[in-house]
């Protein structure tokens, strides 16, 4: 991939009505790369989008283009395009007219529109519907005359606004398949807001996390599920075990009453640390023969694997396991060096990984006697 520097956004800090919602954020963009901003509503992913399309204006900070800074650039002179949640195409046109637009404004000649619309047709795959109103086309086909009529342009950007979140789950699973395989096709630079991990995971050669304004990490996808920097990253992207832990010396990990092997160093003797385990990476052994044992308090089947919740000295884990354990069954759990993530103590610490919580929340819902809106201030999504 190109690693020349294509966006830069350098100390980025905006607030609404005195909140901070983008807190001194700076992200590098290369050419030709797919880069995912992630995170839950609220966290600042829209906001940084809409300030590289130049819809908003940062309080501080410089966003720059090439090595230029384009603050206060207008968008439509930025060489950049946006796909937005809802499409925005125009339901009284067909899908040439609609794929056609931006070419007509610019008053290219009409032999050139009729060849890069049919162009554009073949790459989304929606040719012999050039004549189709679009409200009679389905959400994805509607998709990909957005995706069409977006880079018909040649924009060297491409802004994707959580763009997936409107389709049915095996539609949005091919779409994400299809999406990645128009960026590689355009070499463009596309940069994608979602909430959804695995969106992030599949499609993505970096992926932004963040939370409350800030980038927490920024990272490759094997990199940001791997290397968790804090509990926050390691439990919203994917299930995490997430136990209070004790650096005794280098590779050495004490937590749960046992010291383990592991492959981290670099911390001080003694210091406390966050101790991130996948559920995917806990072996199930008998009781004689394991490092840790517990109880088994619940059992879910997902199709693939089981995922059950276990006991363990009075922290709840959450385990992958092919393999049936009845409720209130004791087994072992055996844990390999590579499969022990150690992360320094943050401000998300104690806030994540224990499964405890996990069946106490399911209790709540269904307790008629507690009003779940009040703790929203009266909002349901």
């Amino acid at each position: 991939m190109n690693e020349k520097k294509l966006i830069e956004l350098q100390g980025i800090s905006v607030s609404f009505d005195d909140e901070k919602v983008l807190d001194d954020i700076s992200l590098s963009i290369a050419d030709g790369e797919f880069v995912t901003l992630l995170g839950p509503s609220g966290c600042g992913k829209t906001t940084t989008l809409r300030i590289i399309a130049g819809f908003l204006e940062p309080d501080e900070g410089r966003v720059c283009f090439e090595g230029k800074e384009i603050n206060g650039v207008p968008p439509h002179k930025r060489q950049v395009n946006t796909i937005f949640q809802r499409y925005a195409l125009f339901p009284h046109y067909n899908v040439f007219d609609n794929i056609a637009y931006g070419l007509k404004v610019r008053h290219v000649p009409k032999d050139e529109i009729r060849s890069r619309v049919s162009a554009m047709l073949k790459m989304v795959n929606l040719e012999g519907f050039e004549h189709r109103r679009v409200s009679k086309l389905s959400g994805g086909q509607q998709q990909r005359v957005a995706i069409a009529r977006a880079v018909i342009n040649h924009p060297r950007v491409l802004l994707l606004d959580e763009p997936l979140a409107a389709l049915d789950l095996k539609l949005r699973k091919d779409m994400q398949k299809e999406l990645k395989n128009i960026q590689k096709q355009l070499g463009i630079t596309f940069i994608f807001v979602t909430h959804d991990q695995e969106e992030a995971l599949s499609m993505s050669d970096t992926v932004v996390v963040m939370d409350n304004g800030k980038v927490q990490q920024i990272g490759t996808p094997t990199d940001i599920y791997n290397e968790p920097v804090n509990a926050f990253v390691a439990d919203f992207i994917g299930e995490s075990n997430i136990i209070d832990g004790v650096m005794p010396e280098n590779y050495r990990v004490s937590f749960a009453g046992h010291t383990f092997d592991c492959l981290d160093s670099g911390f001080a003797p003694g210091e406390a640390v966050d101790v991130v385990i996948r559920p995917e990476d806990v072996d199930i052994v008998p009781p004689s023969t394991a490092m840790l044992t517990g109880t088994v308090t619940s059992v879910t089947f997902l199709g693939v694997h089981y995922e059950i919740i276990v006991d363990i000295c009075g922290f709840k884990w959450m385990i992958q396991t092919t393999d049936y354990h009845p409720v209130e069954s004791v087994i072992g759990i055996s844990l390999n060096p590579e499969d022990i993530h150690i992360m320094k103590k943050s401000k998300y610490s104690g806030m994540f990984g224990d499964y405890s919580s996990y069946s106490e929340e399911f209790d709540e819902m269904a307790n008629p006697e507690i009003d779940l809106t009040e703790e929203s201030g009266g909002e349901t999504e």
